[in-house]
């Protein structure tokens, strides 16, 4: 059936059209500067961070030789930093947010203790961590700032040590088998929450489920379930981000009880986030699987195309009528979104330079002088007003710069696996590429960084870009530690 497919006519000549159009774009100006990396590899050898980050090494070393430190905690447990970063990161959706801050401490503390004991260990630093840490720092100083310090300081605070974390792990994985069980326990973790999330949509049906139904237009949707992150929508953006990987794992399985394993779990993650009836997810999700297929190969546009249109007969008409009402201003909840929007963009008019602070509190104190339309609520409703009500417009800048310099590390990455025949680091490249990509645009209908847990979960992937950024160039290693 393949061959035939590649042999038919029509196919051979979409080839050709995309070759010729492709190598056009390949080959131009805008391309070629964004996938060279020479000029941000010789900055990032001098950067004022990579400086600090060395000084404060080889300082944090002095002082374990010092104390004997190092003798002392030899072949100790938290010396095995991989472990403590990957909990973290795998079981956020799992566990209380209070845990997961507790283990993301530990694999601060573990992490601490590998690089004051190993002198010689190599700290990572990829273009993208100097914004990382910028932003950081903003949102740090707009916590102090807040207009409610109280109120922003355990919210600020948090998002900070969280998105610290991608950093923290980025410096954790140190092998090629590392890089691929982290991966695999993600797709784990993410199939559990589903399987959860189907199980709860089957057999119970939350008091609360009716706050998040339009009754008048939606009659025939009475659940939506939201597993372990207490929210429909918030469910929907972790599932934006653990998909993807599900679907390079089932591209990558070597052997038939793999692949059916993955298929599980892909259609586990299907079903579920399905069954969040989260337009937003939905478009997110058919955003981020036009960005995986197309990496890998353009000629499936014209497939997904016909995929859509075979969807809309073949889908329930709930789903139809629930992903056609976007932009419906009947809908409750689009209305309540337009709204909020247009009340936090006229507060933004007076806040824009610093922001308000993080938090519900600091939101709460100024949005209802703003309010359009008498409409409350706790957060804008869009990642990147949020940002800016939380941070000012530097704090979005920092964040559009991250996501640019994430972008711009994976593509490049992407072009040499291609060229270097790592057909693996191609589709997990593409998964981390697509799921940032939904996870942005489910971001212009809410605040996708409302949920702390869901946040850890992001920067965990932003990490997990600039480790499959090298990971051509990892030793195999082993699973919980390595000599590199």
């Amino acid at each position: 059936m393949q061959r035939l497919f590649e042999s038919s006519l029509a196919v051979r000549w979409l080839t050709g059209l995309f070759r010729f159009f492709g190598g056009l774009w390949r080959r131009s100006a805008l391309v070629t500067w964004f996938l060279s990396q020479r000029e941000d590899r010789a900055l990032t050898e001098h950067s004022f961070f990579v400086r600090l980050g060395r000084q404060a090494h080889r300082l944090l070393s002095a002082v374990f030789s010092k104390l004997g430190l190092t003798r002392l905690l030899e072949g100790s447990i938290f010396r095995q930093s991989f472990l403590w970063c990957l909990l973290p990161a795998v079981l956020a959706p799992l566990l209380p947010t209070m845990v997961t801050l507790c283990l993301v401490l530990v694999g601060v503390f573990s992490l601490l203790i590998r690089f004051g004991a190993e002198p010689d260990r190599r700290l990572y630093y990829a273009p993208v961590n100097k914004y990382i840490l910028l932003f950081s720092l903003v949102y740090l100083i707009a916590t102090f700032t807040s207009v409610s310090p109280a109120g922003s300081l355990f919210t600020g605070l948090l998002t900070v040590l969280f998105t610290l974390f991608a950093l923290m792990l980025d410096n954790a994985v140190t092998s090629r088998r590392q890089t691929d069980l982290l991966i695999r326990a993600f797709v784990l973790a993410g199939t559990a929450v589903s399987a959860f999330g189907v199980y709860q949509y089957m057999f119970y049906n939350p008091a609360t489920a009716g706050a998040w139904i339009d009754n008048d237009m939606f009659s025939e949707i009475t659940n939506r379930v939201y597993a372990t992150l207490d929210n429909p929508n918030v469910l929907a953006e972790y599932l934006l981000l653990a998909t993807p990987f599900a679907a390079a794992c089932l591209m990558t399985a070597k052997t038939w009880p793999r692949r059916l394993f993955y298929l599980g779990c892909l259609g586990a993650m299907l079903v579920c986030m399905l069954f969040t009836s989260s337009r937003g997810g939905w478009l997110g999700l058919i955003f981020a699987a036009a960005v995986f297929v197309v990496m890998l190969d353009a000629r499936f546009i014209l497939v997904g195309i016909a995929a859509l249109a075979v969807m809309y007969f073949a889908l329930p008409d709930w789903v139809v009528d629930r992903f056609t009402s976007i932009g419906n201003m009947s809908d409750s909840s689009t209305s309540y979104r337009v709204y909020i929007w247009l009340g936090t963009l006229s507060m933004l008019r007076d806040y824009w330079f610093a922001g308000i602070g993080p938090g519900n509190a600091a939101f709460n104190q100024v949005y209802p002088a703003y309010s359009f339309n008498t409409v409350s609520a706790a957060h804008s409703h869009n990642l990147l007003l949020q940002l800016t009500c939380d941070a000012g417009i530097l704090g979005l800048v920092l964040f559009l710069c991250v996501v640019f310099s994430f972008y711009r590390r994976t593509l490049t990455a992407f072009s040499k696996a291609g060229r270097d025949g790592d057909k693996a680091g191609r589709y997990y490249l593409a998964a981390a590429v697509s799921a940032v990509s939904g996870f942005l645009l489910q971001g212009l209908t809410d605040f996708s960084f409302y949920n702390a847990r869901v946040t850890l979960s992001f920067w965990a992937i932003i990490a997990l870009g600039m480790i499959l950024s090298r990971r051509s160039k990892m030793e195999e290693g082993n699973y919980l530690w390595s000599e590199s």
